[in-house]
């Protein structure tokens, strides 16, 4: 009696590669984008506890806002509103404050709201 030995073909081989190109080719740009979204990610919510914290600056401040392009932070940093200068990760972690956004700059404050600058010195979109 002969015995038969079973084994893929060249064709069955072909076709798992195939699906596994496929599902690579699925996989891989969603692992790409991931570094830029954690950043987004933290620099809106940085963002948010900022602005959170200028908020209640302003409200035991007599209705004003610290001048933070002065004095880069040290308003709020003395005085307990933030633990330290916030680093704006899309800047190379820049602490420092303009009226403007430009390159090496990490925040734009305008006297009323905070934004955060992009790796091109522009300001940077939330949406």
């Amino acid at each position: 009696m002969r015995t038969r030995r079973r084994a893929f073909t060249l064709i069955e081989i072909l076709i798992v590669v195939v699906i596994l190109g496929i599902l690579a080719a699925i996989v891989i740009p969603q692992f790409t984008d991931a570094s830029t979204q954690a950043t987004e990610s933290s620099v809106r919510s940085q963002l948010q506890t900022i602005r959170a914290q200028l908020e209640l600056y302003k409200v035991q401040n007599n209705d004003t806002y610290p001048d933070l392009v002065a004095n880069q932070w040290a308003d709020m940093t003395n005085n307990d509103y933030l633990q330290s200068a916030p680093k704006n990760p899309m800047q190379a972690n820049s602490t420092v404050v303009a009226a403007a956004a430009a390159a090496g700059v990490g925040w734009v404050w305008d006297g009323n709201d905070l934004f955060a600058v992009d790796p091109n010195g522009a300001i940077w979109d939330e949406s």
